[in-house]
């Protein structure tokens, strides 16, 4: 259980610098001059988008399936942004729109591949 809560938490964390870093270049706008709320921001909306990742993607996968299947796994991209358009769409004083947050999504999806990879090579270390 703690081994989770920690995976649950460094993906958080990471899920924020790859918001951040997203808005940044993509991103319509934020309240740049407050630091502290822009930390406390980008780290709400990491956990919003933890949490919709988490509950509303795998419905969001599953409904879209017949377009995955036809655009050979491209729509999963449109899916990747709806769930970041979402999450940005319930945070506060951030703003993004739906084609900029596709791209924002390809940059999540490769820190979340990054993670479950190296979450898998612990895992395969701790076996042996």
């Amino acid at each position: 259980m703690r081994d989770k809560l920690n995976i649950f938490i460094t993906r958080w964390l990471l899920n924020s610098i790859g918001l951040w870093v997203s808005v940044r270049l993509f991103g319509t706008g934020y309240d740049d001059l407050n630091i502290g709320i822009s930390v406390f921001g980008f780290l709400l909306a990491g956990f919003i988008f933890s949490i919709v990742n988490s509950v509303l993607k795998p419905i969001f996968v599953v409904l879209s399936l017949p377009a995955i299947f036809l655009t050979l796994g491209i729509f999963v991209l449109v899916v990747n942004g709806l769930m970041v358009y979402i999450s940005l769409g319930l945070t506060p004083g951030i703003e993004m729109t739906f084609p900029r947050s596709i791209l924002a999504g390809i940059v999540l999806s490769l820190i979340n591949y990054i993670v479950s990879a190296v979450i898998l090579v612990k895992e395969d270390n701790q076996a042996k």
